[in-house]
Parts: structure tokens; C-alpha cells; sequence
């Protein structure tokens, strides 16, 4: 099993770096993927102190809340609704500055100000979840998360 994940400091992209190598190494020390999706969400949350980070589930026609870290959540999300549908619907990443400009927001947290949203393909090419990222500050997240969280998406999505 990996050991404890300790990023500290470095760049954004070094903290990615490391923590691209240790969600690897738990993707080959487990098979479940509620357990897979726990694990990475507390991984990209401890290291870098998002005010929310978690998965939804495609559950039929919507999304349902799965494995994440931070205050209570939206349990349940439509498909096409607020940034999560949306990313669902859209089928790619989508990246939000200032949550209070995105039409159709859901707002399951009034602290939450910038949000992104990564989908997670399986190995036939169906979305199967989202990965769901707040921050508390706006325009937290930029075309490194995007990229590093779309690696981490796909490893997750291979595995499951």
C-alpha cells in the first residue's frame, strides 16, 4: 500500500507530479473503486487544501454523491445541471472562475467561489463519474489542475 501522501511545497506542478505517482500506486493496490475514489479524494484534498474535492457517480439519469472530503454536499445532481451536469453533459472539463457567473450554478455550498469538474471515462468511453473540485478562493484552478486532474480522471476511469 502507499505510504502516507506528504506534498508540502513545490510548485503546483511538482505537488502533481508526486501525488500523480502515489494515486498510481493505490490504483495497483486496489481494485474497489469506492475505495480507489475515497482514497484519491482525500489525496488531492490534503494536499492541496481544496474547500471541497469528491466524486459523483452516473446513476441512471443523474449523478449521486460518492467518496469526498470537506462539508456536507448536493446528494443528488441532474444530468446538465450546475457545473457538475454540465461537465457530465458536456463531456469534457469544465473550469469556473467565479461560480457566481456560471448560469445554473448549485449552490450546495454559499462559501464555495471557483469550481472544476473533470469526467471519468471507463475503458468502453462512458462517463461513469465526475471528479468535483471547490475552492473558497475564485479562479483557483487553471490549465495545470486541468491537466493533472484529467491524468488522474483517466487512471482512475482505466481501473474501474
Amino acid at each position: 500500500m502507499a505510504e502516507e501522501l506528504h506534498i508540502a511545497s513545490g510548485t503546483k506542478d511538482e505537488k502533481y507530479t508526486l501525488l500523480y505517482k502515489q494515486v498510481e500506486e493505490v490504483i495497483r493496490c486496489e481494485s474497489d473503486g469506492i475505495a480507489l475514489m475515497a482514497n484519491i479524494a482525500s489525496m488531492i484534498h490534503h494536499t492541496f487544501n481544496f474547500w471541497w474535492t469528491g466524486f459523483y457517480r452516473v446513476v441512471g439519469k443523474e449523478l449521486v454523491l460518492a467518496p469526498f472530503q470537506g462539508h456536507i454536499a448536493c446528494s443528488r445532481i441532474d444530468y446538465g445541471k450546475g457545473v457538475c451536469g454540465t461537465a457530465w453533459q458536456r463531456g469534457e472539463s469544465v473550469v469556473v472562475e467565479d461560480v457566481e457567473q456560471f448560469p445554473g450554478h448549485i449552490a450546495c455550498s454559499s462559501l464555495s467561489r471557483s469550481e472544476i469538474v473533470v469526467p471519468i471515462y471507463n475503458k468502453d468511453n462512458e462517463i461513469i463519474a465526475v471528479l468535483d473540485i471547490d475552492s473558497e478562493h475564485l479562479a483557483t484552478f487553471d490549465h495545470i489542475d486541468r491537466l493533472w486532474l484529467e491524468k488522474i480522471a483517466s487512471l482512475l476511469g482505466n481501473a474501474l
